[in-house]
């Protein structure tokens, strides 16, 4: 039977990137789609499909009452005016002012928690705003996905959710898309940090990092790909790239090529992750990641087998870990990213989401 579906969202990218499957096989399966999400020329990879687009205005990581007010009417009329037979939303703004938008108009909506930054980790206004917010709002919605345990957990203990939730691994990996392939061969060992560069993801730790390694062992090599999300970062980069001691791609299209011409992935993130997709991808190819032991992370990176964990913020144990990586012979280091395509064949193949989702439209 056929249903009508809307979908709310902040980004085109992250709705492509890590959606389009499911997006694609509910069209396929003679679903009615819309998606609303923030003007951009992307928009029409949607309309292409055969869904139906509704332009909407989302001020990703502003905090204005006037504004957010405004979602939240706008999400009120796309709701009466297009009376969805179910709801899906991910990311904070999206899960929280549909779910209350969603609440008022009782229309069914599943929320995904796809992690939660920097909202949780000290107890501050912020924080205590945020839990309100989500009682009022995600609380009360049809359900909720859990992308990690640790998520899953806050959210029990401080009340933010009832008993209405499931876990999904993450936002799964196109298994078709990130294929195995081998090491790189020869003499230089390549690491790539993956992300928008603020002190959230570990940058500083990454460049620290870089600069010891790279006096210690010359012929490694130290990407960064990904936006300045933080202004102070801007002279700090160009800074070490100048320097050589990073190579600074800026914002990467091709992640998958990149990934490939490396032979590990670092994400020393200080938390608020969800399920990282750059890990996922990484281990996808066959890489080795190395990560910090935060929610999400240490749900993809097995310590020893795909991969080394350390202490988030430790600045000493992410070096040696880098080490104890560098000394590994090459098919060592070949077998650990084996295992790592292994373990999301098994856990995060992206449709296990693709059917997780399905059946809720179902």
């Amino acid at each position: 039977m056929s249903k009508r579906i809307l979908i709310l969202s902040n980004h085109f990218i992250t709705l492509y990137n890590f959606r389009k499957e499911l997006i694609v096989y509910l069209v396929k399966c003679g679903h009615e789609v819309i998606i609303s999400l923030p003007k951009a020329k992307e928009n029409i990879f949607f309309s292409d499909l055969g869904c139906k687009v509704i332009e909407t205005h989302v001020d990703r990581r502003g905090i204005n009452p006037i504004i957010d007010l405004r979602l939240i009417i706008n999400y009120i009329k796309i709701m009466q005016k297009t009376k969805p037979d179910i709801i899906f939303s991910y990311t904070i703004k999206p899960n929280i002012y549909g779910a209350i938008a969603s609440n008022i108009t009782k229309n069914a909506q599943i929320c995904n928690i796809t992690g939660t930054g920097s909202t949780f980790m000290r107890n501050n206004a912020v924080s205590l705003i945020a839990k309100v917010m989500y009682k009022i709002s995600v609380k009360k919605s049809y359900k909720i996905f859990f992308q990690n345990i640790g998520d899953r957990d806050l959210f029990i203990k401080n009340g933010m959710v009832g008993d209405n939730f499931c876990m999904i691994p993450g936002s799964g990996v196109n298994l078709n898309q990130y294929k195995l392939c081998d090491l790189p061969l020869g003499d230089e060992i390549n690491f790539v940090f993956i992300g928008r560069i603020m002190k959230l993801k570990g940058i500083d730790l990454y460049l620290k990092c870089a600069k010891v390694i790279k006096e210690r062992y010359p012929r490694t090599n130290f990407y960064i790909a990904g936006f300045v999300e933080e202004d102070k970062y801007k002279e700090v980069i160009n800074y070490y790239h100048a320097k050589g001691v990073i190579n600074y791609i800026g914002f990467e299209k091709n992640i998958k090529s990149l990934i490939q011409k490396c032979h590990c992935t670092i994400l020393p993130s200080y938390g608020g992750e969800g399920v990282p997709n750059v890990l996922l991808e990484t281990a996808a190819i066959g890489r080795i990641c190395i990560a910090s032991a935060v929610n999400g992370s240490k749900d993809v990176v097995e310590d020893g087998v795909t991969g080394y964990l350390f202490e988030s913020g430790n600045i000493k144990e992410l070096i040696n870990k880098v080490m104890n990586f560098l000394e590994l012979d090459y098919e060592t280091k070949k077998k650990m990213g084996m295992a790592g395509r292994e373990k999301v064949e098994r856990e995060f193949d992206r449709q296990i989401v693709v059917k997780a989702y399905m059946a809720e439209v179902k």
